[in-house]
């Protein structure tokens, strides 16, 4: 059915056009915007008695307030869904980007998505096997859960988004598939992605949405919200366990924060909108397990902080509503280190639910326990050394200055081809451990470390 068509928009400022004088207009719905024989596509951002303001996918330049019609369809932002579009490439809006014709959908989807009844939701369990040791062995993914990564300009947080995607596996049969989306990337960044996805087979269980930083703004609001649909199409609908790995989410919210501003809205902390905390918490909250369903939703939203600055309204925020966050170090890039995982701020809430006899190992939880407080005391110990100097530390200070450094060195560094099973990680983490006498390790019960300690120089204690 054919919506009405105005011929009265009022304003064009920035992304956003003004129309005059409209009736029975609602939030979210999708408009056709026509101009110069040209068609762009448009959604309601504010709906009021006689007047609505729209933002427009494909950006205003062009347009004129005397030629423009706007067209309201009475329908919200749609997308498409089917199997058929894993191992494809689509841009922010969900139109397809590979050079392949549109995959025919099943079922058409409302991207805005529908809350998750509180009730029906159901804990998150099991784990996810990244492969990346200071993930699997320290801060475990747990199926279902949301777990952020805090970056930081220069940092190799998109080669460790594409090793993540390569890599990630869910333990027994289950169908498990990849849903990455890329928001405000250059167009090398996008070269890089659809690279690393095609040479290494990943692409076959993955759906990519690429959304670059000369595209329209809207289109970067959109984008992730059309990645989620798709990713709740396959969790939800055939079963599968979905990760959904969302890059760069501080692209996201500067575009927030620029439509807000084109809106004349007043700003808040540093300028950003006040509903971004909402606004963010829809998108986060779209994580999680469903009763009576197979499939799960986990996401790993990465972001830069500005300024490397954890208590920005972006990472503060997220932090809020997700669980946990990985936080990288530009003190161990600088080392060399890759992944430059901070060990000591990062935290996964979950861990202990998805870990353990039956999911991972029996040891796992003293394990990162003890690994976590040795690693601290040996960092606590190069502060001290930096005062008083290392002739001034006792033997087993010592000892602990050197297992910081061997920690780093093995169980953080790691190629970024190299992939490790929980088995490995846990493995390593021992030969670390055996480093120190076993007086040392209060947070390991005794039958752990008959089974796992073995002396410094490889060979078993008894």
């Amino acid at each position: 059915m054919e919506g009405i068509k105005y011929s009265t928009v009022s304003e064009i400022a920035g992304p956003l056009i003004v129309v005059e004088g409209v009736k029975e207009v609602g939030y979210g719905e999708i408009v056709r915007i026509e101009s110069n024989g040209e068609e762009r596509l448009g959604q309601v951002l504010e709906a009021a008695e006689g007047k609505a303001v729209i933002q427009v996918f494909e950006g205003t330049r062009g347009l004129d307030t005397k030629k423009t019609s706007v067209i309201f369809t009475g329908k919200p932002m749609e997308i498409g869904v089917s199997m058929d579009m894993l191992g494809r490439i689509f841009d922010g809006k969900g139109e397809p980007i590979d050079g392949a014709p549109a995959p025919i959908p099943e079922d058409v989807r409302n991207v805005n998505g529908f809350p998750i009844n509180p009730s029906a939701r159901e804990y998150p369990r099991d784990p996810i096997q990244t492969g990346i040791s200071t993930i699997d062995g320290m801060n475990t993914l747990v199926r279902g859960q949301k777990l952020p990564i805090f970056s930081g300009a220069g940092l190799p947080h998109n080669e460790l988004a594409a090793q993540i995607a390569r890599q990630a596996k869910v333990t027994g049969q289950e169908e498990f598939a990849v849903v990455f989306c890329a928001m405000g990337i250059t167009a090398e960044e996008a070269d890089f992605f659809m690279k690393d996805f095609e040479e290494t087979g990943a692409i076959e269980r993955s759906v990519l949405f690429l959304n670059l930083a000369n595209s329209p703004v809207i289109e970067r609001l959109i984008a992730p919200k059309v990645a989620l649909t798709t990713a709740e199409y396959l969790a939800f609908d055939k079963g599968m366990h979905v990760l959904v790995i969302l890059t760069d989410m501080t692209n996201y919210a500067e575009a927030l924060r620029e439509i807000s501003a084109a809106r004349e809205e007043v700003p808040g902390r540093r300028g950003y909108p006040g509903y971004m905390y909402t606004d963010l918490a829809q998108i986060y909250e779209r994580a999680g397990r469903i009763q009576g369903k197979e499939g799960s939703i986990t996401q790993i939203p990465i972001l830069t902080m500005p300024d490397d600055d954890i208590t920005h309204p972006i990472p503060d925020l997220t932090g809020y509503i997700t669980e946990g966050q990985i936080v990288l170090s530009r003190e161990l890039h600088n080392k060399g280190i890759y992944p430059p995982v901070a060990v000591l701020p990062s935290l996964s809430r979950l861990m202990a639910e998805g870990i353990g006899e039956g999911r991972t190992r029996e040891d796992h939880h003293q394990l990162s326990n003890q690994l976590y407080a040795a690693y601290a005391e040996g960092c606590d110990l190069r502060d001290l050394v930096a005062v008083v100097g290392e002739e001034a530390l006792t033997e087993r200070d010592r000892r602990f200055l050197e297992f910081a450094d061997e920690f780093e060195q093995r169980f953080v560094k790691q190629g970024r081809d190299e992939e490790r099973t929980f088995e490995e990680t846990l493995d390593l983490g021992w030969e670390l451990l055996s480093t120190l006498p076993k007086s040392e390790l209060k947070k390991i019960d005794e039958k752990y470390i008959k089974k796992y300690y073995k002396g410094k120089d490889g060979e078993e204690n008894p």
